[in-house]
Formats: structure tokens, sequence, C-alpha cells
């Protein structure tokens, strides 16, 4: 069980572009967790252009706004869902989350995401992998792989921070999705020993960040995992 993160003053603060875009469809890009630093993706070189070429930065995409009304925190209800996701261990997990939004076990199975009707929010979360290193570790490696993404992601930092009492790390940024803007903000929570147990991502619209801080809280403050080794 933890505790709220995102209400809280906050200090300090693999998979790489095809994977990060495929993977979730565009629907929250840099969702995926890497289990080993190496892992986390080191983009090869680039081949110098030749003497006489000439090089040129293409011009930043004109981003379209999506209008459609903000989800509000109020109207959400919540459950709690039980669900098996399998890694490196096999995490029988609980959590609470919004009670109309659709599961998916993702391929691998190793998080399950809720999706919202219209599929324009999510809430995803990650077990499976080994409880073996503090959340800022785990974050610092996600930040290090979106900044090896191409600038045509538009992927902007918006905040990192580290909860000084629970010890779980949160990442804010946002990202160009076709010609819109994502809104998405992951956690990566500790356990009573400061490591990470949980990674936990929501992602929405812009207009969408009060009650995409809400979902996170709700599903950060009260999940659990019971594992088991894999046969």
């Amino acid at each position: 069980m933890t505790g709220r993160g995102f209400g809280r003053a906050l200090l300090g603060s693999g998979l790489l572009v095809v994977t990060l875009l495929g993977g979730a469809g565009g629907y929250g890009l840099g969702l995926l967790t890497t289990d080993q630093r190496a892992s986390a993706g080191v983009a090869a070189a680039p081949l110098a252009p030749a003497a006489s070429a000439k090089t040129t930065t293409p011009p930043p995409k004109k981003l379209i706004p999506d209008d459609s009304e903000p989800l509000q925190a109020e109207d959400i209800r919540y459950k709690t869902r039980e669900f098996t996701v399998i890694y490196r261990l096999e995490s029988r997990v609980k959590v609470r989350v919004p009670g109309n939004w659709d599961p998916a076990l993702q391929d691998p199975p190793k998080e399950m995401r809720f999706n919202e009707p219209a599929r324009k929010r999510l809430v995803r979360i990650q077990a499976g992998f080994t409880i073996e290193r503090p959340p800022e570790e785990s974050m610092d490696i996600r930040i290090g792989v979106l900044k090896a993404l191409s600038a045509d992601q538009m992927v902007t930092i918006k905040s990192r921070t580290v909860d000084p009492v629970t010890q779980h790390a949160t990442l804010v940024y946002t990202y160009a999705e076709k010609l819109s803007l994502r809104h998405v903000i992951t956690r990566w929570v500790a356990n009573k020993d400061g490591l990470c147990a949980f990674e936990i991502g929501v992602s929405g619209l812009p207009q969408d960040k009060a009650a995409l801080e809400e979902i996170l809280d709700r599903a950060a403050e009260s999940a659990t995992r019971s594992d088991s080794p894999l046969n």
C-alpha cells in the first residue's frame, strides 16, 4: 500500500522510437519499463554527413489542439481491479482505477492498461519486474530514453520529482501524437524499503491534467502486488 504522492511538496527532481510508438499505438509515449540500465537504450552514433552534404532541420509540426471537454475528476467512479502480469516474476495485482475503463492486458503481459471508453485517456500498471532499485533511478533511465527520441516527437519534460517521504518518483511530460499534444504522468511507486514496486502511468489530453493526477494518486495509493516465481 502506498501514500498519495502528488499533493505533497516534492523535491528534486526499453525500448526506442519504433517500439515506444508501436507498442503504445502512440497512446502514451515512453510508458514501457526497462529492467536493466543497459537495456534503456543507447542510440547508435549517426554517420557523419559527407563534406558536400547540407543538413537541414525539419520545421516543427503544427499541432491541432484536441478541444474535447476535459475529464472531470468528480465524475469518475473507482473500482478495485485484480489481474496478473508476468515478466521476471508473476505478479498478482490489486489496484483502484476508473470502474468503466476497459482492461487490456499487453503482449508481452508485463502490464495492464485500462482504456477510457473514448480512447483518449488511459491508466496502465506495470509489475512483474524484480524489485531491486529506487524509483528515482528508474525515472532517470526513462528520461534518458525520452531525450534520445527524434525531435519530431516534440517531447517536453515538464517536471521530475521525488517525494521525500514515500520516495515515489514522478515524471510529467508532453509529446506529439500525430498532430495532437498528449499529457503523460508516470510514477514509480516505492515499497516500504524504498525500492520500486510499480510503474504506473496515466495519459490524456492537456486539459485532463487535474483528473489524471487524481487517477494516478488513487492507483498509486491502492496498488498491491503478490509475487510468485515463474515455473
